[in-house]
């Protein structure tokens, strides 16, 4: 059974990474910065903060975060609470791309989705969630 269990987690893992990479490379994103740009949809980290989310060291995404900031997507700023510390967020721009490929990844995910009915999906949620965070 556990077998079986974990087969099915790869192949939708498979699934999603290739939907993930696909929508990326169209937008000129590796699927870290797609990660990224999914993480501060709904959250202003600290940098130490989101490299401890992406298991990635400091350094490697506070160059992440630059080539965001060349771009326009991303910026930093002093946080409030303690000035020693710098916070990641979304610009407008960063903000408006991150809704379009969250919504493109919706649709083509859709079918797949759709296939499993409202009561599974919700199921899933709820046998995953617990995980979610490894």
């Amino acid at each position: 059974m556990q077998d079986a269990f974990i087969d099915a987690l790869v192949q939708s893992a498979f699934q999603v990474t290739s939907v993930l990479t696909r929508i990326g490379a169209e937008n000129d994103l590796s699927l870290t910065q797609l990660r990224v740009l999914g993480i501060l949809r709904d959250r202003r980290p600290r940098v130490t903060e989101l490299a401890a989310h992406l298991g990635l060291e400091k350094s490697s995404v506070s160059g992440l975060v630059d080539r965001a900031e060349q771009r326009g997507l991303m910026a930093r700023e002093k946080n409030s609470e303690d000035r020693r510390a710098v916070d990641v967020f979304l610009t407008p721009a960063g903000r408006e791309l991150a809704v379009r490929l969250f919504s493109e990844v919706r649709t083509a995910l859709g079918p797949t989705l759709g296939a499993l009915g409202t009561e599974r999906q919700i199921r899933l949620i709820e046998l995953l969630e617990p995980t979610l965070d490894v």
